[in-house]
């Protein structure tokens, strides 16, 4: 494998990022609708494997104290292998004096908790479509 990261988003396959979040299980919609909210964001991060997209994460903040980690997602023939892991710690290097919050897919919680994230007590969310989150496992 030759990894190479990315730090914005020129010459990105949106219709690719839509698909691999796909193949993750999570979220996914449009690659014009990915392509906005990575452009949008504070930091973006994305994985190669020579000119493969194998993952990618992105990061909202204000840049002082506070941020949200979104869309961490990497292929499941590359979990495994710190991708993941270099693709969350690279987006936290561009918000070094922010917290990082973050909601992980259920039962990807052991993944960050090995990156120092740790649960919330006080955790509050607020969904358009509550019903179907709850299904998924993400809220009570």
């Amino acid at each position: 494998m030759d990894l190479k990261l990315q730090y914005n988003c020129s010459n990105i396959d949106w219709e690719e990022v839509s698909s691999i979040l796909e193949k993750v299980g999570m979220s996914h919609y449009e690659g014009e609708i990915h392509k906005k909210a990575f452009e949008n964001s504070y930091a973006a991060v994305f994985a190669f494997d020579n000119d493969k997209l194998i993952g990618f994460g992105r990061a909202i903040s204000d840049g002082v104290y506070q941020s949200a980690i979104y869309d961490i997602a990497v292929l499941p023939e590359y979990q495994g292998k710190s991708i993941g892991s270099k693709i969350v710690n690279k987006i936290l290097e561009c918000v070094p004096t922010c917290n990082a919050i973050l909601y992980a897919s259920p039962g990807k919680e052991k993944f960050y908790e090995k990156l120092n994230f740790k649960k919330m007590k006080t955790g509050m969310a607020f969904f358009r479509n509550s019903i179907k989150m709850q299904m998924k496992g993400f809220i009570e």
